[in-house]
């Protein structure tokens, strides 16, 4: 479970494929304070801790997690947003985040806003994911608000803050991001989806 909080920006040092699996190597501030089998979010992906060396740590994604991310377009030195579990009895400072992504979509959109920026993303509707006005979303593992609510497509304000601690400053149209959508709409979506 996590939060949507990023604590820092790790790079991308090697990726070994090995049958229908993906180990990336990460590069971290944070890797002195993890431990072998913990669970790190990737761009939103939960990913476990499997080999630790120096500031370097291993994770690796199986056919699955490559099938619904953007983890197959990453490559060496590519910036990564991680952040640990969130522990309990801490702030929840974002919303909750369960580091398993829905789907990609794809940025159509950025306008700088005099000091603030807009990035709008279409996503296929088709998956019956949804997003609502004031509603919460997770791009590449980032807690934000939807302030443009459509049927394929949504746009979220970013702060400078933001934009500077997170990979979002390399995002240019046509990036492809993890989205997962709020855990209390899936249900919803879901119950509704099964009236009869």
């Amino acid at each position: 479970m996590f939060t949507g909080i990023i604590e820092t920006l790790g790079t991308v040092k090697q990726l070994v494929h090995e049958a229908d699996n993906l180990h990336l190597t990460i590069d971290s501030l944070i890797t002195g304070e993890l431990k072998i089998d913990q669970s790190v979010s990737h761009n939103g992906v939960c990913l476990t801790v499997v080999d630790l060396n120096g500031s370097q740590y291993t994770v690796t994604a199986i056919r699955e997690t490559l099938d619904k991310t953007n983890l197959s377009d990453w490559k060496v030195g590519d910036a990564v947003n991680l952040e640990r579990a969130m522990k309990l009895g801490d702030r929840l400072d974002g919303h909750i985040v369960q580091g398993h992504v829905d789907q990609t979509g794809v940025c159509t959109r950025i306008e700088n806003a005099n000091g603030s920026f807009y990035y709008t993303f279409a996503y296929d509707a088709s998956t019956h994911n949804l997003t609502i006005e004031k509603g919460s979303i997770t791009v590449n593992g980032v807690s934000l608000t939807v302030v443009d609510s459509q049927a394929s497509h949504f746009s979220v304000a970013i702060i400078p803050y933001t934009y500077e601690h997170t990979n979002f400053k390399d995002f240019k149209v046509g990036t492809r991001v993890n989205l997962e959508f709020d855990v209390i709409g899936k249900y919803v979506s879901r119950l509704n989806a099964l009236r009869i």
